[in-house]
């Protein structure tokens, strides 16, 4: 079961996942995210993410594509080398923009604090 957690921090919200992003999984991280229509920036947060299957992926791929529709900027954060390895393998890698929490925050403190 694909378990998340919203880190609001003004327009920041950090999406804490924890489980598999897989077929059956997604609707939560899709409800998550969705939710988020007010922010600068969403960052899906992958330190406890155990698997992605290609279904995961295209929500992904769906998700970042409606935050940028809306200005909103789309980041994965604390990839795992499982998951490094699937986007790489998949080529996604040069799609999806990499940080980390540090980063993100560091960025954006003045919008987020």
């Amino acid at each position: 079961m694909l378990k998340v957690r919203c880190q609001k921090m003004g327009k920041v919200t950090i999406i804490h996942l924890h489980g598999r992003i897989v077929t059956g999984e997604l609707d939560v991280l899709r409800n998550a995210v969705l939710s988020q229509a007010d922010l600068d920036l969403v960052a899906l947060d992958f330190a406890r993410v155990t698997a992605v299957d290609a279904r995961g992926l295209g929500v992904m791929l769906e998700l970042r594509e409606w935050a940028l529709s809306l200005g909103i900027d789309f980041f994965l954060i604390n990839i795992s080398r499982l998951v490094r390895d699937v986007l790489e393998i998949t080529r996604l890698n040069t799609v999806f923009k990499f940080s980390s929490q540090a980063e993100i925050l560091s960025a954006h403190r003045s919008v987020a604090w």
